[in-house]
Formats: C-alpha cells, sequence, structure tokens
C-alpha cells in the first residue's frame, strides 16, 4: 500500500495542474446538478417489519383516499382572557378561518370543532384537524402560506391560533453562526500548529472542496434517493472534520520529509505513501462503520451512514491526490518562516532539529512512561464516573414538545395539552382487520371494548370503517405525554390485550400511530445496540492486528474505544434526559436520547478513534521496528504526532460542536455526542491511556502469534517499504526491498 500511494503522491506533484483540472471539474459538475435538480423534503421515519409499519400499510392498501403518513395541521384557536371559543362571535371567526382555507387546491379536509367535539371542558380551546392529498415533501409554498394566512387572519380578531402537525415541517438548511465559528477555530488551530498561513490554507481548501462535491451530490441525489437535510448535514459534518484532519496529516509528514533534506516531489511521494496509508485505513473504518448501519433496517438510517460514507471517501481522494498537487503549486510556502529562512544556509533543517527537542507531547510522554498505574487509574476511573449517566439512557424520537417555544408547533403542542390533556398529542390508532373475521360487527365492537377498558387510556373514539367494511380504525388517547415511560407501557398492554381478541374472533389488530411508531423505532435501536457493538469492536480488533502485526494493541484500542463511547453517552443523558447545562446550548425541553443517537455515535466515533490510534501508533511502531525500545518509541510517536494529533482532535471538535446551535434535536444530539467522544477518545484514551498501558506491557505490547503473522495480510501502513530508497529516487521496480513488517532491523 505505502509504495502504491507513494506513486500516486508523487504522479499527484508531477501532474499537479491536471490533478488541479479534475477535481475543479468534479465541483462544477456537482454543482450544477445541485442546482438544476430540485429539492428534497423531510420524511417521516419508518421501519418496515415492526407492527406499527405493519399497521400504516395496511391503512395506505384499505383506506386508498387517505395517506396514514401524510401532511396534516392542526389549527388550535384559543379564546381571549375570560372568554370562550363557543361563543357566537369567536365561533363565526373560527368556522369563517376553515371555510376560507378548505378551499385550497391540496385540502382534503377540514374538522368543525363544534361538530366533532374538539372543543376543551372548559370551552377556552378548540382545534381543527387539516388534512391534505399530498405528502408534506410535496405541498406548495401557496398551500402553507394559505395556512398561516388563515391562522393569521384569526389572529386579526383577536384569538391565539398556533399551527402543529407536519404541514409546516421543513428542511433546516446547513450553515449558520455556530459552524462559521467551528471553522474559524479550526482555521486557528492550523495556523499554530502549521505556522503557515498557505499550509493551513491548503488544508482549509482541500476539505472545503470533498465538502462542496459530497454536499453537492447529496442534493442532486436528494429526491430520488429520498435523502433528506440530516443526511447533508451529517455529510457536511463529517467531510469538514475529516477532511480538514486527513489533509493536515499529510501536510505534516510532508514538511517533516522536507526537513530532512528531501526534494519536493520525493517528499510529496513518501508523505502519501506513510500518513496517506494512516489517511486510507482510517477513512476505511469510518466509511466500513458508517455502511454498516444499514443493517438495523431503518431506512432512513442507512441513508445518513452511506451519504456520511461518502464524503469520508471523497474527503480520502481528496487528501490522497489534490494534498500533493497543492505542494507542487505552492512550493516552499507550505513550510513555516523559519524553515524557509533557514533553507538559504546550506545544511541547517531547524524543523528538524526541533523535532529533537523536548516539546509538550515529549514531556508528557516521559511523565506517562515514569507514572503508567497512577495516569491509568486518574484516566480510567474518570471516563467511568463520566460514563455513569449512561446506566440510565432512555431512547426516543422527540416531538413538537422538543421545538424551541418560539415555535408555532411547539405553541400549538402546548395549548393541546392545556386543554385535552397530556397524552392528547400522541393519540394511538387501532387498526383492526376484518378479512378473516367470522362477525366483522362483534370483532369491532369487541376491540372498542377491550381498548376501553385498558387502564391509562383516557378516551377512545368511534371506529372508522372502509368502504369494503374490512377494516375499523379506533383512535385511543393515552392520560400521559408520547414519550412518557407509562405510555410505552400502555402500547405493550394494548397489544397483550387486543391479542386476545385476535385469538377469539379471527380479527388481526394493530397498535400503530406515531407515538408507537417510535416507541417501536426506539426499542429497535436498543435491541440492536449491543449487536452493532460487537461487529465494531471485533472489526477494530482484526483491522488493528493487520495494521500493527500486535495481539494486545488491538485489545487494548477497543477498550479505550468502549470507555470514549461510554462516556459520550453519558454526556448525552446528562444533556438532554436530566438537563445538566441544556440552557447554554438552547435546550429548552428534556427527554430521552434520539433513538438514532447511539448506534450513529457508535459508527462515526470508532472510525474517529481509530485515525487517532492509527496516527499516534504508526509513529512509535516506526521507530520500534527501527531499533528503539518501547519507551523510546512511545517517546518519538508522541514527539513526531502527538502536536498533530492535538490540532486534529481540537479542529474536530470544533467543527463538531459548532453544529450544536442549530435548532434540529437530530443535529444538536450529534453535535454535542461526537464532540464530547472525540474530545475523550483523543485525549484521555488515546493520549493517556494508550501510552499508559503500554509503557507496561513493554514489549509485549507488539507481540504477535507467528499463525496470525502467517495468516494476516501485510498491508505496510508505516511505510516500510519506503525505508529503502534513496532520498529522491525514481519510482520503479528498482526499488529496495521493504523490510518484513513484523522484524525490527538491527
Amino acid at each position: 500500500m505505502a509504495t502504491f500511494l507513494y506513486r500516486i503522491g508523487r504522479w499527484a506533484f508531477r501532474r499537479r495542474r491536471l490533478v488541479g483540472v479534475l477535481w475543479l471539474g468534479a465541483l462544477v459538475l456537482a454543482g450544477v446538478a445541485a442546482a438544476v435538480a430540485p429539492s428534497g423534503q423531510e420524511e417521516d421515519l419508518s421501519m418496515p417489519g415492526t407492527e406499527s409499519q405493519k399497521a400504516f400499510d395496511l391503512l395506505d392498501e384499505r383506506f386508498p383516499q387517505s395517506n396514514s403518513q401524510g401532511a396534516e395541521a392542526r389549527l388550535v384557536f384559543q379564546a381571549p382572557d375570560g372568554q370562550r371559543v363557543t361563543a357566537q362571535k369567536t365561533r363565526a371567526v373560527v368556522e369563517g378561518t376553515l371555510g376560507s382555507l378548505g378551499r385550497g387546491d391540496q385540502v382534503a379536509s377540514t374538522t368543525d370543532p363544534y361538530k366533532t367535539g374538539a372543543v376543551s371542558g372548559d370551552g377556552t380551546i378548540a382545534y381543527s384537524t387539516v388534512t391534505y392529498t399530498a405528502d408534506v415533501a410535496d405541498l406548495t409554498g401557496a398551500t402553507k402560506k394559505a395556512l398561516e394566512d388563515a391562522a393569521g387572519q384569526a389572529r386579526g380578531a383577536g384569538l391565539t391560533v398556533e399551527i402543529g402537525g407536519s404541514a409546516l415541517d421543513s428542511d433546516e438548511p446547513p450553515g449558520g453562526t455556530t459552524e462559521i465559528i467551528g471553522v474559524v477555530v479550526a482555521a486557528v488551530v492550523l495556523v499554530v500548529t502549521l505556522g503557515s498561513l498557505v499550509a493551513a490554507g491548503l488544508s482549509l481548501l482541500t476539505a472545503f472542496l470533498g465538502v462542496a462535491i459530497a454536499f453537492g451530490a447529496v442534493s442532486a441525489l436528494a429526491v430520488p434517493l429520498g435523502l433528506t437535510s440530516t443526511v447533508a448535514i451529517l455529510a457536511l459534518m463529517l467531510g469538514l472534520a475529516v477532511g480538514i484532519d486527513y489533509a493536515l496529516f499529510i501536510t505534516s509528514r510532508f514538511r517533516d520529509e522536507r526537513a530532512q533534506g528531501r526534494e519536493p516531489e520525493e517528499a510529496a511521494g513518501r508523505a502519501v505513501g506513510t500518513a496517506g496509508s494512516a489517511v486510507v485505513f482510517a477513512g476505511a473504518t469510518v466509511f466500513i462503520a458508517l455502511v454498516g448501519l444499514g443493517v438495523v433496517g431503518i431506512p432512513e438510517l442507512t441513508k445518513m451512514g452511506l451519504g456520511g460514507a461518502g464524503a469520508v471517501a471523497l474527503a480520502v481522494l481528496v487528501a490522497l491526490t489534490l494534498s500533493p498537487a497543492l505542494f507542487g503549486f505552492f512550493g516552499r510556502r507550505v513550510l513555516s518562516r523559519a524553515v524557509r529562512k533557514a533553507e538559504r544556509r546550506d545544511g541547517e533543517h531547524p524543523a528538524s532539529a526541533a523535532a529533537d527537542r523536548a516539546g509538550l507531547g515529549t514531556r508528557w510522554a516521559r511523565f506517562v512512561l515514569r507514572r503508567p498505574v497512577a495516569v491509568l487509574m486518574v484516566a480510567g476511573l474518570g471516563l467511568g464516573a463520566v460514563a455513569l449517566p449512561a446506566l440510565s439512557l432512555e431512547l426516543g424520537l422527540p416531538g413538537d414538545e422538543a421545538k424551541s417555544v418560539e415555535t408555532t408547533q411547539r405553541r400549538a403542542y402546548d395549548l393541546l395539552s392545556e386543554g385535552f390533556g397530556a397524552g392528547f398529542n400522541g393519540p394511538l390508532t387501532v387498526v383492526v382487520d376484518l378479512s378473516d373475521a367470522a362477525d366483522a360487527q362483534a370483532a369491532t365492537e369487541r376491540a372498542v371494548r377491550t381498548v376501553r377498558g385498558v387502564d391509562g387510556v383516557a378516551s377512545v373514539g368511534d371506529p372508522a370503517l372502509s368502504r369494503s367494511g374490512d377494516t375499523a380504525v379506533l383512535t385511543a388517547v393515552p392520560r400521559t405525554a408520547p414519550n412518557s415511560g407509562e405510555t410505552k407501557d400502555l402500547v405493550h398492554e394494548l397489544r397483550r390485550a387486543v391479542s386476545e381478541v385476535e385469538a377469539g374472533t379471527g380479527a388481526g389488530i394493530f397498535v400503530t400511530g406515531t407515538t408507537a411508531l417510535n416507541i417501536d423505532i426506539s426499542e429497535a435501536m436498543s435491541d440492536a445496540l449491543l449487536p452493532y457493538l460487537s461487529v465494531v469492536i471485533g472489526l477494530a480488533v482484526l483491522l488493528l492486528m493487520v495494521v500493527f502485526r500486535s495481539l494486545l494493541v488491538p485489545v487494548k484500542a477497543a477498550l479505550g474505544f468502549l470507555l470514549s463511547v461510554g462516556a459520550a453517552f453519558g454526556v448525552l443523558v446528562a444533556v438532554f434526559q436530566w438537563g445538566w447545562g441544556a440552557d447554554l446550548i438552547g435546550i429548552e425541553q428534556t427527554g430521552p436520547v434520539m433513538s438514532l443517537m447511539p448506534i450513529l455515535v457508535i459508527g462515526i466515533v470508532f472510525g474517529l478513534a481509530m485515525d487517532y490510534e492509527v496516527f499516534l501508533l504508526t509513529r512509535m511502531r516506526e521507530s520500534y521496528v527501527h531499533g528503539a525500545s518501547p519507551g523510546e518509541a512511545v517517546v518519538s510517536g508522541f514527539r513526531h504526532s502527538g502536536r498533530v494529533v492535538a490540532a486534529a482532535a481540537i479542529i474536530m471538535i470544533s467543527v463538531f460542536a459548532g453544529f450544536v446551535g442549530m435548532t434540529n434535536p437530530t443535529i444538536q444530539t450529534m453535535g454535542v455526542g461526537l464532540a464530547s467522544a472525540v474530545a475523550f477518545d483523543a485525549f484521555v484514551v488515546r493520549m493517556a491511556i494508550a501510552p499508559a498501558v503500554l509503557a507496561l506491557l513493554g514489549r509485549r505490547a507488539w507481540w504477535l502469534p507467528r499463525i496470525l503473522d502467517r495468516v494476516l495480510p501485510n498491508v505496510d501502513i508505516e511505510g516500510e517499504a519506503l525505508s529503502g530508497r534513496d532520498p529522491a529516487p525514481a519510482a520503479g521496480p528498482d526499488a529496495a526491498p521493504p523490510v518484513p513488517a513484523g522484524r525490527r532491523r538491527p
């Protein structure tokens, strides 16, 4: 791999104009495709195979005139203080508003609250349900404006009017103040780390190019593949983070090679052959973990994984090809000012000399080597303490209750809860399939009696029959809020109760609705968490054995990954469930952690954790196989890579934290989870626990059983095949043979 990438690096350096034109062309194509493509819209979560989804599919089949998961709005009216919505004047306003709204092109129906009984017991609040002939994605701007204008008309008459439901749901465009702040922090870190505006700009340029192409591709494919804004934002988030990091690692290695006196083209080839090998491996781990999200069975999660994986793959390709091309364009300006000045004086390479001085990374490594047990205990117990809240992890999917109180959807939710009870915002739908029932009417009546008799059900509406009479639909309103544990227990109790009706009547009965579907998805996520984690850990151990030719290093890396993920889960529970520091990031409503987050965090952090493991330990192993003692190898790894890994981690944390300021709960949770996980993994696990464990293991850390040494492929990720080359040889078959990866030089 190292030799192959070495040749790519030299080729890209020599053919830099061609490489630049090709990537510029890809950017233009992606931009044009995104500009001419229709914009996508948010879609409801679905999970094929669950009882809730089966019921939704049955409703779409038996009630073709309706859309079980289509667009819907609730206009909620509240009378002024001291008045009632049933007053003649107020009633006239409400009916006039609904009458004007009902004439819209995409409106299927509007309900009259005075005829349907949709008036609160105290007479102060009423609501109308507006159904549409189109899905949320297909609602036109004129339809949404008509809904808002109708609400404004009633407000003008003195009523309080809010709009709930899915009709006003919209994508949140990426970009904003906090994201810009994150990128600015990343730029400052790059300048400080590299000591060159040109080198810092190079890393940012490659990252932005990859992100722009990925974002354009996601936008162009949004409609045909059903990609949502969350997919685009995840691609943006990951593309920025890994793109900057990968370019930073290759740029840093290029400068090291130049500091050793190698010619620019040779330095570019070696940088891509060594650091580029680590980039390929690290990117591959992120890619595999994200693609693996498809095994969970949730289409939206699969799309998010594929979108993120595509952005990471692009970041790797850009870093491997465009970075060496830019080295050729910018020449000596990639180097720091001190090195450029010293190059004018023959024989002086201050960057190499600086690497031998005891910097902060070197001093820290020596400190850990002197006190490995103390460092290991403090770091391990500290992460364990942070992870404790994860024992109380509850999963759920936020609805309007999680939105800002500044939104009309949240205010409508609060008004409905005030007027009709906490469970009114999460009604359950009971679908009775009568096609195989011996007596359809008797089966329907028994189902109604059974549902009404379950403790926790506040009310049950009259059954609605399909045109063919083979399906009945009931609406049951719980007493408790949609995301409460009591509502979850109620769904399970209802399903147990109606199963007895099924056995006695031959009817098929399903409990569904948005609340039930969210519960099913959350439980599926919980069930999939441990199997997915096991697969990820197994993959990590196997890949790291291939990379480091060691048995204990991969085990140590996997256990450290578990610690960092556990601590990240602890932060998510503390912030989003318990509300610790929630006000600081604009979280106004606490509740269960997003169901998708644990698996997403595991998949993404797994790859990112391996980034730092590979970049830090490849330098250690490189020193060890060249004759350094285990302790010297640890110090060498920190001396050469510690500063760059720390900078890369700060950059990634800044980029992820920049997305916390968005109002989308999914993106907020993702930003907090990923930023905290990277911080724990980079600065505690990889820079404290890892060297402490290596110090305690000594030479045993690099031991690999002979049978595994023979079976496992040698990928030469640390560039051993390049060690025998002259400072500036031409790439070709006469290159010096590599030193076997498992042996040390004499």
